[in-house]
């Protein structure tokens, strides 16, 4: 049973850092893309990142440069370090796997930059 589960936000301060894990289980994070999304309040979901099964990663244009992300295969988890965090970055953040030709969601983990 394929499982995605989010963890790590919170509220920080505008300039701060967080780290947001995704624990897969029921495959093998190193057969798949993993993608991390974000949803701010009251829009659309928005991909921020995405790991490949290589463990190529890509990012949204804006977003390079201060979000990273990355895997750790012995824990089948991949991780989203955000930092120089802003206002614009409060969103419900999800990981996602497409597995089979469907795709499969966390629950999110919600950040919000605020003073």
């Amino acid at each position: 049973q394929v499982q995605l589960v989010e963890s790590g936000g919170g509220l920080v301060q505008p300039g701060g850092s967080l780290a947001l894990s995704c624990v897969a289980s029921g495959f093998s994070i190193s057969t798949k893309a993993i993608q991390w999304y974000r949803q701010p309040p009251g829009k659309g979901r928005v991909l921020v990142a995405t790991i490949s099964s290589r463990g190529t990663t890509s990012y949204a244009n804006s977003l390079e440069g201060r979000f990273t992300i990355s895997r750790q295969n012995a824990e089948n988890t991949v991780y989203l370090e955000m930092n120089s965090l802003t206002a614009e970055d409060t969103a419900t953040y999800f990981c996602e796997a497409m597995i089979g030709g469907i795709s499969y969601w966390g629950q999110g983990t919600q950040v919000t930059v605020s003073s």
